[in-house]
């Protein structure tokens, strides 16, 4: 992956510690969820580094779109995709969130929400990327927050994990 250092505060870029990554991910691999990393199709929404969607990839993802409109973010997110085989099926999309159009294809079964922490952001765009199609009926999302975070209405809260100041909530849609 490209250096990210601490990440750049200005631009709400806060990169997922290796940390929380690695327990995460543990998590995903368990069992208790399926086996949601398996041939996944991978969203990341405020992909930031895109660390979170890389690493689904490196684990047996099979898609993976990386969405965030942060300069700084699209730098990295450049970088590291240019580490992976060309041949990986790897979109990234510099777009505003808030304006998401339909999505292009199918949904995706695994979606990363990591929104600069305390906006309320993730309330807004995790029901609009499901009515614009983004959402699978059946995916497993996981959002990255500074506290535990209610489902939105039409999606219901599966369990939070918490690992010091960050909390990482998981759902799926009802």
């Amino acid at each position: 992956m490209a250096s990210v250092g601490k990440g750049d505060p200005s631009a709400h870029l806060r990169p997922t510690t290796d940390r929380v990554r690695e327990n995460l991910f543990n998590v995903l691999a368990s069992g208790r969820f399926g086996n949601p990393l398996e041939n996944a199709q991978v969203l990341d929404l405020f992909a930031g580094t895109g660390a979170l969607g890389f690493e689904a990839l490196s684990r047996g993802a099979e898609r993976l779109w990386l969405i965030d409109n942060a300069r700084k973010s699209a730098e990295l997110i450049r970088k590291n995709k240019a580490l992976f085989d060309p041949n990986v099926d790897i979109t990234f999309r510099p777009w505003n969130l808030l304006q998401l159009p339909p999505c292009p294809g199918a949904p995706f079964d695994l979606v990363f929400l990591d929104p600069p922490y305390g906006k309320d952001l993730g309330q807004n765009v995790v029901p609009k990327a499901r009515a614009k199609g983004w959402i699978a009926d059946d995916s497993l999302i996981i959002w990255e927050e500074q506290g535990e975070m209610l489902a939105p209405e039409g999606f219901c809260s599966l369990e939070c994990l918490r690992y010091g100041d960050t909390y990482v909530t998981l759902m799926r849609p009802q």
